[in-house]
């Protein structure tokens, strides 16, 4: 049965997922006085300030040294506390992967590299601060935990529930608002996927901001005959093997759909899973080894061929062929 209120995108709210970070850091404070917060010179940008306003004693502000940042957060970590780190994904992960991969990842040391201002939601700061290898990036890292949350609602609960995990994480994040299709009500756990809208005839598999334009997509696909089945997957590492695998035995045919470089992203692993347990025809939609470029999210969606036009036109060509 379709899920109503996930298919109902007109009457979605819209709220950029950083604010969603920034209100569940402060309730993951408010659950643990180890919860602690760092930032590089960022503060409000990336939604930080309501902790530092609130825990001021938790609160470190290192300025411009993104490689600094996770280092300290690191030996914080060590001694028992649970740091949060915030910046541009350009610059945490994209100037300091290094130091994450020795410091804190090496170490299995529980720090959470919070990347704000991710992927073409970024919009005119161009392709310089738009990085879409932010999640290829950590993926690769022994240890790290990988959580592109829906929309701003999951955001929140996604970094409730980093603060509990006791292995390296990362969040990420958007800059301009994003459709808020989930409510308080709907599921979210580290390592698992979500059957949004189920189907008999596609599997398409999203996350981050694509989900929604998968839901749209699907709502389409519906009043053109074809029963799409929605799932979405905002951990991508550890990933939900299982729905997937279980979602494709029936379907046959895989699109995938993300916000970022579709090598070594959430593409990439669907495509690595399903070579090794259940080769299908798949088709990977994202950007496609390209870099970002000035613009607003919509005209750079359109762009990149990320819309719910392109991803009905894309399914109905799989299935025709």
């Amino acid at each position: 049965m379709k899920d109503l209120h996930l298919l109902d995108h007109k009457n979605w709210g819209s709220e950029p997922t950083r604010k969603g970070f920034g209100r569940g850091l402060v309730k993951a404070g408010e659950n643990s006085d180890q919860v602690v917060a760092l930032c590089a010179d960022l503060t409000g940008s990336t939604q930080i300030e309501a902790f530092a306003e609130k825990f001021p004693d938790r609160y470190v502000q290192v300025g411009i040294a993104e490689q600094n940042l996770v280092t300290v957060a690191s030996g914080m970590a060590k001694m028992g506390k649970i740091p949060f780190t915030s910046s541009y994904a350009a610059f945490s992960p994209g100037r300091n992967w290094e130091q994450i991969r020795t410091t804190i990842c090496l170490n299995n040391q529980p720090v959470k590299i919070v990347g704000s201002h991710a992927g073409l939601y970024t919009g005119p700061d161009g392709a310089t601060h738009q990085v879409l290898e932010d999640v290829a990036l950590m993926r690769v890292l022994p240890n790290m935990v990988v959580v592109v949350p829906g929309d701003s609602v999951e955001a929140e609960k996604a970094t409730i529930a980093l603060a509990r995990d006791d292995r390296p994480g990362y969040l990420r994040l958007a800059r301009d608002s994003s459709p808020v299709m989930t409510t308080e009500d709907t599921p979210f756990e580290i390592g698992k996927a979500y059957v949004f809208s189920p189907g008999v005839d596609l599997t398409i598999i999203a996350n981050g901001t694509m989900t929604s334009v998968a839901l749209e997509a699907a709502e389409k696909l519906f009043h053109d005959g074809i029963d799409a089945e929605v799932i979405h997957c905002p951990s991508v590492k550890p990933l939900d093997a299982s729905t997937i695998l279980t979602s494709v035995k029936k379907t046959k045919r895989v699109i995938t759909i993300e916000e970022a470089q579709i090598a070594g992203g959430l593409g990439g692993v669907v495509c690595e899973l399903l070579s090794e347990y259940l080769p299908v025809p798949v088709i990977r939609m994202g950007i496609k080894d390209k870099f970002g470029q000035s613009g607003t999210p919509q005209e750079l969606l359109e762009h990149y061929g990320l819309t719910a036009k392109q991803l009905v036109l894309t399914a109905h060509h799989l299935l025709d062929s």
